[in-house]
Formats: C-alpha cells, structure tokens, sequence
C-alpha cells in the first residue's frame, strides 16, 4: 500500500495561496474523527501518487506521527492548469462497510481483431468492508469480438458475495460493433429513402 505525507492544515491559510506555493488541499474524515482534518500535500508527492492511484484507492496517510488508512473518496483536477488541487480522503474502519467505485481499465485496446470497441461506463459503484476493495476492473480488448458486450454482472467484482453492487448489473461496460464505413452508411441511407 502506498504511503502519502501529509500535514495539518489551519483554517487561516487559504487554499488558493497554498495551492499557489505548491501545495494540494484535501480533507480526512470519517466515523472515528470528529468533523474532519484538513491538510495540505506536497504537490510532486501527490503527482507521483495519483500516476499509480486514482478515486476509489486505499493508501496510508502519515499525519502528526500518526497513519491513516484511508479511501481516496473525491479527486479535483484542475485541467486548465493541469494540476490537481484537492483530494478528500475516508478514513477506513476494518468492521464497518465504505461506498467506493473501482476504475474500469481496458487494455489491450489496440489488439482488437475487429470491429469498434465503445466503452459505456468508466467505473462501477459498490460497498464492502476496507479489506475487500477493489481499485480497478480490467477488461481485455483481445478477447473480444464483434456483437460481444461486457456488463457489471459479467465482472469478478459481481460474483464476490462480500461486495454490494450499487451499479445496476444490466450495465454495459463495453460493446463491440462493427466498423460502418462512410460508403456504407450512404448506401444504406438510400436503401432506406422512399422510392419515387
């Protein structure tokens, strides 16, 4: 599990400055912390992080000395400065469930034999205990062909009886069709024009 260095916040220091002076914002909550705690990240610290991490991760977050085993709930990318500026962490609890969402990766992409690969959906939304979270769901392009759809009840994560589904298992995640060429779109259009 990756590890995150952050440190305590005051109210009185702005996040737009802070963010200015090379810092991220964010917030720690959860059922064991009173309110939450607001903290401030080194922001190449974060970069480096978010590179192998996204929403719905588990890290360890180093506090006053203490360690945080927390759930990446909300992520704030800036894209006109290319930056992220806020993240807010869930503090886990080992017994008690947490809402996440695991990120849908699909690889292989390029190995496609044939058809148009349409991804639908790019994360799924569960709830289970800390222990049984899931970051990413990976879908193999190569093994797919065309007319093959992939949905959430097709997934791992459906067949897990320790994890609660909040995405409706009918979804489809990916589709592959067949590749309509412009000339074939054309011929249909006048198939499908009235005869005079």
């Amino acid at each position: 599990m990756n590890t995150l260095k952050t440190e305590r916040r005051e109210l009185a220091e702005k996040a737009k400055k802070l963010r200015r002076e090379g810092f991220v914002t964010g917030n720690i909550f959860g059922h064991q912390i009173e309110g939450s705690i607001p903290v401030k990240m080194s922001r190449p610290d974060v970069e480096k992080l978010m590179k192998a991490q996204g929403k719905g991760s588990k890290l360890a977050l180093e506090l006053d000395g203490k360690t945080y085993t927390v759930l990446i709930k909300e992520v704030q990318y800036n894209t006109m400065k290319g930056q992220f500026d806020e993240i807010d962490f869930q503090a886990l609890v080992s017994d008690e469930m947490v809402r996440s969402v695991a990120e849908v990766q699909i690889h292989n992409h390029d190995k496609l034999h044939a058809g148009v690969l349409q991804q639908e959906l790019t994360e799924v939304s569960y709830s289970a205990l800390p222990a049984d979270l899931v970051e990413k769901i990976v879908i193999d392009a190569e093994k797919l062909n065309i007319g093959d759809t992939v949905t959430v009840g097709d997934l791992e994560i459906a067949k897990n009886p320790k994890i609660h589904l909040h995405t409706d298992r009918q979804a489809v995640i990916v589709a592959v069709t067949a590749a309509h060429t412009h000339q074939e779109a054309a011929e249909e259009t006048e198939e499908a024009a009235p005869q005079e």
